[in-house]
């Protein structure tokens, strides 16, 4: 599928959604006597079994839900291929509000469903789902990652994406400014949640000078007074004069809208599908002279950590090792798209669909 396609996406009917982004299942999941309402969505299972996470978001509707499940889906295949993953991706959302929904019956009949798949799809945590809601999924089914230490598995894995993110960052800087170190430089982090959290620390550690915001305001004061930051409004955010831009919230922030308000030279967070539309926003980004981590590269610290988690025999420390290669892949991507003249992210999709193609050929070989 051509990415130009992506935007036609949200307006096409079920099918026609799942068909243009190529997924081989999507499985629609109803219980009325527990109100769940859950998709799960297989994108492309040609490296592995499909390992994303299960988000909780009270959505708009459900066109809306399979949009997002669909395409942050199809980020998964791209984030396991271009990490060297054995892994292919896959993704959950559950319709409905977190803070009142969730409960164990719940959250064990969405294990059900997960179970009914076969191992053909792994779940683990994601917004607003939290380590000890998969607890109660692994009660139903044994396709579960993301467990506590103490249940034998890699635990909150916010620390390693959030790491992920920072190498992301430090690469860009280098490719823009000739230097990595961060020091002194304005960065403007939207979204403070457990990922964007410990980005502020990294950043602090490094002595720059930090913006926040998000839709919890009571967070952005506490975490303003914890590390010495500025807090800022939500809309405030896309205007200010720094050097970076880090998106640590939901997609789509990066459209026609807020790209022309930017005044950063890099990009670089942990939100998902920042794009709104692939390949417009991302030569508008180019046209701007605005350098641009693909995020399915840098945050893909979390799906690391889960994947070691997956294969058994956990070791924090090999996992933040092994998520130190996004700053050298961060790099080739950058270098291999201004080669090109092609937009970092088509540079990024580029090199993983021919990582699935060639490993596909091997696997169909006699």
């Amino acid at each position: 599928m051509e990415i130009k396609e992506l935007e036609r996406v949200e307006y096409a009917g079920v099918f026609g959604k799942v068909s243009q982004l190529g997924h081989e299942q999507v499985v629609f999941c109803y219980d009325e006597a527990t109100g769940l309402k859950a998709i799960i969505a297989i994108h492309n299972t040609v490296l592995g079994p499909a390992l994303g996470g299960t988000r909780m978001w009270n959505y708009a509707n459900e066109h809306e839900a399979l949009t997002d499940v669909l395409r942050l889906s199809r980020g998964m295949t791209y984030k396991a291929s271009i990490s060297g993953l054995n892994l292919g991706g896959g993704k959950a959302v559950i319709i409905g509000d977190a803070k009142t929904m969730k409960t164990e019956a719940f959250l064990r009949r969405f294990g059900k469903f997960v179970n009914s798949l076969n191992g053909k799809y792994i779940t683990a945590e994601d917004v607003n789902m939290k380590t000890a809601d998969m607890e109660y999924i692994s009660m139903e089914t044994k396709h579960v990652t993301g467990l506590s230490e103490a249940r034998g598995g890699g635990g909150d894995p916010s620390p390693v994406t959030a790491y992920g993110v920072y190498l992301g960052m430090k690469a860009t800087t280098k490719k823009v400014f000739g230097s990595d170190n961060l020091e002194g430089k304005k960065i403007a982090v939207q979204g403070v949640g457990q990922v964007g959290m410990y980005l502020v620390e990294h950043l602090v550690k490094e002595n720059a000078k930090v913006f926040i915001t998000d839709i919890h305001e009571e967070k952005v004061k506490a975490l303003a007074q914890k590390f010495g930051v500025t807090g800022v409004g939500q809309d405030e955010i896309y205007d200010l004069d720094v050097d970076i831009y880090a998106p640590c919230a939901l997609g789509a922030t990066l459209n026609d809208a807020t790209i022309p308000r930017l005044k950063c030279r890099v990009i670089a967070g942990a939100a998902n599908n920042q794009l709104k539309d692939e390949v417009k926003n991302g030569y508008q980004l180019i046209d701007r002279g605005i350098a641009y981590a693909p995020d399915f590269l840098i945050n893909a610290g979390g799906l690391i950590n889960v994947y070691n988690e997956f294969l058994g025999n956990y070791n924090r420390k090999n996992v933040f090792e092994q998520a130190e290669k996004i700053y050298d892949t961060c790099l080739n991507i950058l270098h291999l798209a201004e080669r090109e003249k092609i937009t970092s992210q088509e540079a990024a999709i580029k090199l993983s669909e021919k990582r699935i193609e060639e490993v596909g050929r091997i696997r169909i070989s006699r």
